[in-house]
């Protein structure tokens, strides 16, 4: 079989979709690629340092696996992005279209991920549709309107098989989060072992719509495995897990750890919080691909406890 290559490998989700790639397709048949070296995780297969703003870099790693599937991830995320948006705007966006200029004659396939950050102030907050309002108020989110509609214009005009869904906040254990507003729900289970008390950056009832990455995992390759006849969207699908506040999910974790402590002071992460919906409204997804979550925030908790706790123990 020819390729895929997974840009942005050593990233939280980076690191877990290359290796479930790699499970279901061989080890061989799935190049990671990151601006860095190989994350231990993922050094055992194929694997190329790439700089996605150089098309002509990326263009020889294709020619040298014969890559016919990218996953495109690499991105600067929403608290980064507002620290240097001209270089957040710079990267999130050349990079997207050298790989949707590559998928024009040589690719089979691309996935690139949007996020729920292309909602904005506007936007209804309660099970947001998949067609609504979208005035963004942060570069990434700004950033990845735009790549929508490229996406969905490289698709129409140059029938290029490009397929996205917008991401919510993204939790798992295998590696750290990549600067998002959202990484207070990774972060938090450190603390509660590490240290029995964090420090949150939100308030305590900022809900807002998170997955655990099991099931973005899931819903990325099953959305690249569906029928092209099947997909109505190709602009970014809404795809929706749960939805928690701060609070909620301290009290979740204080069912294990009675004695672990919360204190919050918000910063310049509130204000994009609050820009973005409570919950997604993902029927779309479900009716086109029969997408569907596996975990609530009960079942999370647990599994990312005892991953955590099971990885510590190995370590010491």
């Amino acid at each position: 079989m020819k390729k895929i290559l997974v840009i942005g490998a050593c990233g939280q989700l980076g690191t877990e979709l290359t290796l479930k790639l790699r499970d279901l397709f061989g080890v061989e048949n799935v190049v990671a690629s990151d601006l860095r070296e190989a994350v231990d995780l993922i050094k055992d297969g194929p694997y190329e340092q790439l700089d996605v703003m150089d098309k002509s870099r990326l263009d020889e790693v294709i020619s040298t696996h014969d890559i016919d599937q990218i996953y495109h991830l690499a991105a600067i995320l929403s608290a980064r992005g507002e620290q240097n948006p001209m270089l957040a705007w710079d990267l999130n966006m050349t990079s997207l279209l050298n790989v949707l200029e590559t998928g024009r004659d040589r690719i089979t396939k691309i996935y690139w991920p949007s996020s729920i950050a292309v909602f904005g102030p506007d936007t209804p907050m309660v099970q947001t549709p998949q067609t609504t309002v979208m005035n963004p108020n942060t570069v990434y989110g700004i950033s990845k309107l735009a790549g929508e509609r490229w996406c969905e214009y490289y698709f129409q005009k140059y029938k290029v098989d490009v397929r996205s869904m917008r991401y919510p906040g993204l939790i798992g254990y295998k590696a750290k989060p990549g600067g998002g507003t959202t990484d207070y729900a990774v972060d938090i289970f450190w603390k509660a072992i590490l240290d029995k008390s964090y420090e949150c950056f939100l308030k305590p009832d900022t809900l807002l719509p998170m997955m655990y990455m099991d099931d973005a995992v899931k819903a990325t390759i099953d959305l690249m495995q569906a029928d092209p006849a099947a997909l109505k969207v190709r602009s970014s699908y809404n795809i929706s897990g749960m939805s928690f506040s701060p609070s909620m999910i301290y009290q979740e974790i204080s069912k294990r750890y009675p004695d672990f402590q919360i204190e919050y002071n918000p910063d310049f992460r509130q204000q994009i919080a609050d820009s973005w919906p409570d919950s997604i409204a993902d029927d779309q997804a479900r009716e086109d691909w029969n997408w569907s979550p596996s975990f609530d925030l009960a079942k999370m908790t647990a599994t990312m406890l005892d991953n955590l706790e099971a990885q510590l123990v190995s370590t010491k």
